[in-house]
């Protein structure tokens, strides 16, 4: 494979067909000044979409990734070079923000940066006073036994399982319908 170093590429738009070709050709060198070239257009329609800078840089590294492996199917007669790639990287920013890790990740805020965080609780405070624990009374007994253990014991679900001889599954069904049981209560 006959490699051109980047300083010998022509400009852009007289380049374009040569860089389509190295690239056609697997060339890296060619991928390198592909990316010199357009990453930063890139990054600003990737930016517009996902509105983090952790999270396009992300997108921008998927998009070189995906337009390294599937360079052959950029076909120069639909349009120019420019154009697929932005399509590309513009596609993968619109999935990343259709995601459920991405809209999950957007609702919570990570617990350093809440208020909670940085306001110390009453010293007359305890949750024990909320009135929880009471609630669960009001539970059939296999949920309120299951409850008490995950809640107020610290148990994880794993645990209960095997203390209570159960399966998980039935831990996690119990833990579910007490949950639901409780938030119609306190409403």
């Amino acid at each position: 494979m006959n490699v051109i170093p980047p300083e010998a590429m022509p400009p852009i738009a007289d380049g374009e067909d040569l860089l389509v070709q190295r690239l056609r050709d697997r060339d890296e060198a060619a991928m390198t000044l592909f990316y010199d070239r357009y990453s930063a257009a890139l990054y600003g329609v990737i930016m517009r979409v996902v509105k983090k800078e952790e999270e396009a840089e992300d997108v921008l590294q998927e998009s070189m990734v995906k337009i390294w492996n599937s360079f052959a199917s950029y076909d120069a007669s639909k349009g120019r070079l420019f154009t697929w790639v932005m399509n590309v990287s513009r596609n993968l920013a619109i999935d990343k923000i259709r995601s459920r890790q991405y809209r999950v990740g957007t609702r919570t805020q990570p617990l350093e940066d809440s208020a909670a965080v940085r306001e110390p609780a009453s010293p007359t405070f305890r949750p024990e006073h909320i009135g929880l624990q009471e609630m669960t009374k009001k539970l059939s007994p296999d949920q309120q036994q299951v409850v008490d253990m995950l809640y107020f014991g610290g148990y994880t679900q794993s645990e209960v399982a095997d203390e209570l001889n159960l399966p998980l599954g039935t831990v996690k069904t119990r833990a579910r319908a007490a949950i639901k049981v409780l938030s119609k209560l306190i409403r």
